[in-house]
């Protein structure tokens, strides 16, 4: 059975929006997260701020992971600053890496956000290549994904409007052209698009479950409801799914997601717990009769190959 909670970050025990990538030098898979100090001081939000990305290993295809650190060279400007929910593409020998920054450690919500731009070719060094022109100066939580032979699509959050999902296209993985509004039902963060079973899936997290949206085009999204939105029954998994990322082995998909597992009704009512602290889940993914679907309290086993 899968094991849970998947991964634990051994340092401040924060790990959060996670993605999945494949070594290809060195023949394992590294999660990469958001990196969370769950102890600071409480200052308002500085507990989100402030953070690398980590780094975690597997040499068994997902079943289990290791904590190897921290990405290296993401910082282009002096101080200390924050790193948010990395997406990893690899293409041609190179790994791109869109990060979201915000300068500094800020205690609210009221400073610019951008998504950044490296390229690495061992998943540990990393080189900063530009800062992303969007559609505003609030855009976080890129997804990318190929939509089509040479064309790439970025989804990512605009908090300027709406948080809602807006879409960029490239040719190449380095320059991007905003062509506006995707998804706008509902706020939202944290995109994801994969496709499994036929169909192309853009999963969204609503704060309440992740949002579902299926697509023949990649075009025209029809959203079909929400999936890990009630509380599961494994260790650290009694509480909604936050920020996730998928990888599909055929006609199966594996989903890892974050959790507060401290984050119940009652600790939230009687201030009880470390509600910051997050774990890493896993959960498997099928499509039946067009639907997709994921029980978070099924027995399986992890198998990335």
């Amino acid at each position: 059975m899968c094991k849970a909670p998947l991964f634990r970050d051994p340092i401040h025990d924060g790990a959060a929006d996670p993605v999945v990538i494949f070594d290809h030098a060195e023949g394992t898979w590294k999660m990469f997260y958001t990196n969370r100090p769950t102890t600071l001081v409480d200052l308002g939000v500085n507990w989100v701020h402030g953070t690398d990305i980590g780094i975690a290993e597997s040499r068994d295809g997902g079943k289990s992971w290791l904590y190897r650190g921290t990405a290296s060279g993401l910082n282009f400007e002096r101080g200390r600053n924050t790193y948010w929910a990395p997406e990893i593409i690899y293409r041609s020998g190179i790994y791109h890496m869109y990060v979201s920054y915000v300068r500094g450690i800020p205690n609210d919500w009221n400073h610019p956000r951008h998504i950044l731009h490296y390229t690495s070719k061992n998943l540990w060094d990393f080189e900063f290549v530009s800062k992303l022109d969007l559609s505003s100066e609030k855009v976080i939580d890129a997804a990318v994904f190929e939509i089509a032979p040479g064309k790439w699509r970025m989804w990512y959050k605009d908090e300027a409007h709406g948080s809602h999902t807006f879409a960029a296209d490239s040719p190449d993985l380095y320059n991007w052209e905003v062509i506006g509004e995707v998804i706008s039902d509902c706020a939202h963060e944290g995109a994801n698009v994969f496709r499994l079973g036929g169909y192309n899936w853009l999963i969204t997290d609503e704060w309440h479950g992740l949002g579902v949206y299926r697509s023949d085009d990649f075009e025209n999204w029809t959203k079909q409801g929400r999936i890990l939105d009630r509380p599961g029954k494994r260790a650290e998994d009694g509480v909604i799914a936050n920020h996730a990322d998928v990888e599909t082995v055929g006609d199966t998909g594996y989903i890892f997601y974050f959790t507060h597992p401290e984050r119940t009704e009652d600790n939230i009512k009687n201030h009880w717990g470390n509600q910051k602290r997050s774990s890493i889940q896993a959960a498997r993914l099928e499509v039946k009769d067009g639907i997709l679907v994921c029980d978070r309290d099924a027995d399986f086993e992890i198998n990335l190959r």
